[in-house]
């Protein structure tokens, strides 16, 4: 009997366990992957700790999955995969395709989105069975390491710009230098957009300079966010990637006319904004999630393209509680990443 390891929670909010699976096989229209990295994301917490319904105990979370197909089941090989392929496997883990948004061709919003984590084991282990939908191929140079995150908090912050209406030029601010917001910061200067960073401290300038930003913003300097950024002309578009409504709201009022905030940090707490910020100036706000497998391999080919990479710490499987842990405390600089090898 072959078997592998896994990192496995037994409890919710317990510790993350080695423990060993038996290997299966791939069933109809499904993958085996071989992992070779998986970054630890923030939003494992919400299967860690049964903080969303129809988690089933033991949870293996992950659903920043880099690694190599190593078996093929039934008819997935006439999607066009092979054994040896290189793929990524994201927050978006395959979608149900009968859904209202799944038959408008909408699948990041599918109804049953088939998170890794939550509907079938995730990426903190040495395989994963995943169906062929959630694959996104991973260009020639791009280590595992750096794919893994691009899965999630690439895929997230990269959709979240080109979607927006931010054109080369435009002023684009990004709140929050963290595991998202220093990948939206490379980003944004990538794609030609004069680039704002904002996060808290003077200490944090110097990493925005190393990221490209034309401009640092010290949210805790005395002078308000919104008039520092009005007084760079108001942002096209704010990118806010911090998990802080009264930080998210705080920059409203430094979008330019008709500017755009699109909401990725993820918060349960409501954000403090009137219709009257809003009304008078056309101004607009929405909510973004990840990306499909497509988006994914969109992202992974501008970061190659442009030598975009996530700044990372490598730890091995089984250290996966100890890189979760320091995830949770916000020590990460500024992904934490498993590797197999």
């Amino acid at each position: 009997m072959s078997t592998y390891r896994v990192a496995q929670a037994t409890a919710a909010g317990g510790p993350l366990e080695i423990a060993e699976r038996e290997v299966a096989e791939p069933g109809p229209g499904h993958v085996r992957i071989a992992v070779e990295a998986c970054g630890v994301c923030h939003s494992d917490a919400f299967f860690v700790d049964a903080a969303v319904p129809g988690v089933r105990f033991p949870v293996v979370p992950g659903h920043e999955i880099a690694g190599r197909i190593d078996a093929l089941g039934e008819g997935a090989r006439e999607f066009g995969w092979q054994e040896g392929d290189r793929v990524a496997v994201g927050w978006f883990g395959g979608s149900c395709r009968h859904c209202t948004p799944c038959r408008q061709g909408d699948f990041i919003v599918c109804e049953n989105l088939k998170v890794p984590g939550w509907a079938y084991d995730g990426g903190f282990a040495e395989r994963v069975i995943a169906p062929v939908d959630a694959l996104a191929r991973i260009p020639e140079g791009l280590a595992a390491s750096d794919a893994g995150p691009m899965a999630c908090a690439g895929v997230t912050v990269f959709d979240g710009l080109r979607r927006s209406p931010a054109r080369p030029g435009d002023l684009v601010a990004v709140l929050g230098i963290g595991g998202l917001g220093h990948l939206g910061v490379q980003y944004a200067v990538a794609m030609g957009l004069e680039t704002v960073a904002i996060a808290r401290g003077a200490d944090k300038a110097e990493i925005a300079k190393r990221l490209g930003a034309h401009h640092y913003v010290d949210s805790t300097a005395g002078t308000p966010v919104a008039e520092a950024l009005r007084s760079l002309g108001g942002a096209r578009v704010v990118l806010a990637t911090a998990g802080s409504s009264e930080a998210i709201a705080a920059t409203v009022d430094g979008l330019s006319h008709r500017g755009e905030l699109v909401v990725i940090g993820a918060t349960p707490e409501p954000l403090g904004i009137s219709p009257l910020q809003l009304i008078m100036a056309g101004k607009e706000i929405r909510g973004h999630p990840s990306g499909t497998a497509q988006d994914v391999q969109d992202t992974m080919a501008f970061s190659a393209l442009h030598g975009i990479r996530p700044m990372t710490e490598t730890v091995p499987l089984e250290r996966a509680d100890e890189a979760y842990r320091k995830m949770l405390s916000g020590a990460a600089r500024f992904r934490m990443v498993l590797t197999t090898t």
